[in-house]
């Protein structure tokens, strides 16, 4: 017979050789300036304090006694500790610390790119980087041609006809079910079935939040940023045109254009294109980099000027030299 005996964990020290910082976690907190929000009751999410700086664990972040813990703390000798390595963040009187690698924390209204990993009655289940599958009900679709109607046993029949495992899709965060998975919707004209590229997987931490997560960039590709950390690479599609000028939207396609998984010829031109920002995201992200369209496209137009436009450019872009060069000049490039 044997005893497992936990120890008792060790308070936060620096040694001899590792001098104290001249101020505390805690003063970062009292001195961080928050500006109210329109209503002027504060901030209504979490916001980044101390400029970045990451903590580690068991470091001391404030009082107990003046100080609420949240995510990523634990209390400790009426201390709050930092229980993950990670950055602090603050919500009027509430201290939590947002880890460093983690998965995607949804909220309602992100926009993710997702892929059905099981169809079930009248619903999908779909990952979406998350700690648990999301779903997607049929109720929350759009029928082909844009037919407005409720849903009868014949659409359920034909659910795979809509989506199918291993289909990917980009859809809205709509609400939460009580065991706190994800509900999607795809009732819009921006969402539905994706093809015609790649997927691309980074930290959801990287993903700097914007007013649009859709991107043409002016060489040929389309960017869907999914805030779950879920990018989607694929060529531009010209949408047709109504006689007043107005793109048709989602609802007034055919039926086989909506959920049509077979992909259009695209160019060589644009195939390097979208094999060279696939070979970007992964650089960026390997630096715990923040992705957004702006940084892709500095990043490509940096390494077409280094490594060339050609396919050669694109093998050469792929080795850690070489991308090395493309971070250093995108560097000196946003410094001057």
């Amino acid at each position: 017979m044997f005893r497992i005996i936990t120890p008792k964990p060790l308070p936060f020290s620096r040694t001899s050789f590792d001098p104290a910082p001249s101020e505390t976690m805690e003063d970062v907190l009292m001195d961080e300036d928050f500006e109210a929000g329109d209503d002027e009751n504060g901030p209504s999410r979490a916001r980044a304090v101390g400029g970045g700086r990451v903590t580690g664990p068991g470091e001391v972040i404030a009082d107990a006694g003046r100080w609420m813990r949240g995510h990523g703390t634990y209390v400790q000798d009426e201390k709050v500790l930092a229980s993950v390595a990670g950055t602090l963040e603050r919500v009027n009187k509430l201290v939590s610390v947002r880890p460093l690698r983690t998965k995607y924390r949804p909220e309602v209204g992100d926009l993710v790119v997702g892929r059905i990993v099981e169809v079930g009655p009248k619903r999908w289940k779909v990952e979406a980087h998350a700690a648990q599958n999301a779903v997607l009900m049929l109720s929350s679709i759009n029928l082909p041609g844009g037919v407005q109607r409720r849903k009868l046993e014949s659409d359920e029949l034909q659910m795979r006809t809509f989506f199918q495992e291993g289909d990917l899709l980009v859809a809205e965060v709509q609400a939460f079910f009580a065991d706190g998975a994800m509900s999607l919707h795809t009732r819009s004209l921006k969402y539905g079935k994706l093809k015609n590229g790649l997927l691309v997987v980074v930290p959801p931490s990287l993903i700097v939040r914007l007013k649009s997560h859709f991107h043409t960039l002016p060489f040929g590709v389309d960017l869907i940023i999914g805030l779950n950390g879920y990018i989607w690479v694929s060529k531009t599609v010209a949408k047709p045109k109504k006689a007043d000028g107005e793109e048709e939207g989602f609802g007034e396609e055919s039926g086989e254009g909506v959920y049509s998984g077979v992909n259009e010829d695209i160019s060589p031109s644009t195939r390097l294109s979208i094999s060279r920002i696939a070979i970007l995201l992964n650089l960026l992200a390997a630096h715990c980099i923040p992705i957004s369209a702006d940084i892709i496209t500095e990043a490509y137009h940096v390494s077409v000027n280094l490594c060339g436009e050609d396919a050669e450019g694109v093998r050469s872009l792929a080795r850690p030299e070489m991308g090395e060069n493309v971070l250093r000049s995108l560097a000196l490039g946003a410094a001057e």
